[in-house]
């Protein structure tokens, strides 16, 4: 049975059981408290206090959001647009994924290694399949490039 979220108690309580399960940027928290019903103002104010409190931060979230999509061999064009997805500025996408400091180049050859066993493409065939499969994960294509071309930085 779904809760009913009519007071400010009954939001404060699903968008702590939410963010018990994983760290939630605000508007990505806000979409998902209206799809159960709850009054905006009741987000707002709920979602207010629980970023006085600590338990609700964005810097957070983009730390986590960042680093759990690297770790899972997903490059900054695709992360840039999963964040943007979420409703989040330009701006601080930028700046989480300059704070992450992550060497995409060794996280690209990371990836290329586990799906390619480092081996480099013999014809153009196989280089346009392992090109997609690195564009695909979101990766510049200048890396990419370089990659598999076999220069080393």
């Amino acid at each position: 049975m779904a809760a009913i979220l009519d007071n400010p108690v009954a939001v404060r309580r699903v968008a702590m059981d939410l963010l018990a399960r994983r760290e939630y940027g605000r508007v990505e928290l806000t979409r998902k408290l209206r799809q159960r019903g709850a009054p905006l103002e009741l987000i707002e104010a709920a979602l207010d206090r629980l970023a006085e409190q600590g338990l609700l931060s964005e810097t957070r979230f983009l730390q986590c959001f960042v680093a759990s999509r690297a770790r899972g061999g997903h490059g900054p064009l695709r992360i840039r647009e999963d964040l943007a997805q979420r409703g989040l500025s330009r701006e601080v996408i930028e700046q989480a994924l300059r704070e992450a400091q992550i060497d995409w180049n060794e996280q690209l050859r990371e990836v290329w290694q586990r799906k390619f066993a480092g081996h480099l493409p013999v014809d153009a065939r196989e280089r346009a399949q392992q090109g997609r499969f690195l564009a695909y994960r979101g990766y510049p294509l200048d890396l990419i490039s370089r990659l598999l071309r076999g220069i080393e930085d």
